[in-house]
């Protein structure tokens, strides 16, 4: 069915695949002309066809790569030279890579990973918002992350980046009042996509394909917050509640429970089920403590003086007892535990 051209026109990066192309679909599918950004020209191309056919949709491709710091003046200079007006620039593109930062992963990897996530999506804004403020019209659209708020252990790097997006769209939306034109960070957890694979956590804890959201439904909720003119979303209840929770825990808490996240999923199992053991452990014995004290203090049973004793010595052996379970716990089991704590605490509240 072919859908009436809008007469706008969107560019958008990483629109081959995932959370992009979702995007890329809803824009189409309301009549706006595309200009689509990525090193996959073959399935651009496919993407342009489907489009076409289906809603009759006039796409051009560029074939940029955005760790090269050219790319964006070149992705600027070209969209000119063909005479296109960009109405709303979405910045999408971004990957990560895992692993311990002192010893795991290669320094390039993580300088290209600032490079397209940050860089080049600070400087595509500043090249097409200047045309947007002078027009007194514009739409952006910045991908985020709920890790934009929440430290990312063993993605440090890509955290760091997403954190920036953040912080810096955030101030340029301030610089903007006034002005017809919008800044909006989606945000969204874990989400069904090639994102895990590409950086080498396919078999982390978070990546769980039953756990993980559906692209669609983050796109839509993306979509919805930027035709609205919203400064930020939070894609998904779930993590609307761990984003909302950041605000409240401290940050090494919150490295913690992010971290169990990044752990291969059989050891984190392993570590959920011993912190569960210890947690039974210790309240047994606190409250067999607590039970004995309150039965030597009762006014109601009458007990010897050799009874009270022998039951405060005994309640006093189980909080010992309780102390020495939870000294050697280590760091990891106890931030485990926290994490447990926390979700009840969410739930409930």
């Amino acid at each position: 069915m072919e859908t009436q051209p809008n007469g706008k026109t969107v560019l958008i990066t990483g629109a081959s695949s995932g959370i992009g192309r979702e995007l890329t679909r809803l824009f189409a599918k309301d009549g706006y002309s595309l200009v689509l950004v990525g090193r996959d020209e073959e399935t651009l191309q496919q993407h342009a066809s489907n489009f076409y056919n289906q809603y009759g949709t006039q796409t051009t491709i560029l074939s940029k790569d955005l760790s090269d710091p050219k790319a964006p003046d070149e992705i600027y200079a070209e969209t000119a030279e063909k005479g296109l007006v960009i109405d709303v620039l979405v910045n999408d593109a971004g990957f990560g890579t895992y692993g311990k930062f002192a010893t795991d992963t290669d320094l390039q990897t993580e300088l290209d990973v600032v490079q397209v996530n940050a860089v080049a999506l600070m400087h595509l804004t500043k090249l097409f918002v200047k045309d947007m403020v002078s027009r007194n019209d514009g739409k952006i659209l910045m991908l985020g992350s709920e890790v934009s708020v929440i430290p990312n252990p063993m993605m440090a790097v890509y955290g760091a980046s997403k954190a920036f997006i953040k912080s810096f769209s955030e101030g340029i939306r301030n610089e903007l009042k006034g002005t017809n034109v919008t800044v909006t960070v989606l945000m969204p957890g874990a989400t069904n996509t090639n994102f895990f694979k590409v950086a080498g956590a396919a078999d982390v804890k978070g990546a769980d394909p039953n756990k993980t959201a559906d692209p669609a439904a983050v796109a839509k909720e993306g979509y919805e917050a930027l035709m609205s003119g919203k400064d930020h979303v939070v894609a998904g209840w779930m993590n609307k509640a761990r984003v909302a929770i950041s605000h409240l825990l401290p940050d090494p808490l919150l490295a913690a429970q992010t971290r169990r996240d990044m752990t291969p999923k059989e050891e984190a199992d392993r570590q959920q089920k011993q912190t569960i053991a210890i947690a039974v452990a210790v309240g047994v014995a606190v409250i067999g403590g607590i039970l004995l004290l309150s039965r030597s203090r009762s006014a109601y049973l009458p007990i010897s003086t050799y009874d009270k004793v022998r039951y405060r010595y005994k309640a006093g052996k189980a909080n010992r007892k309780a102390n020495q379970a939870l000294a050697s716990v280590s760091d990891s089991v106890k931030g485990a535990y926290h994490n447990a704590k926390t979700a009840v605490e969410e739930t409930l509240a």
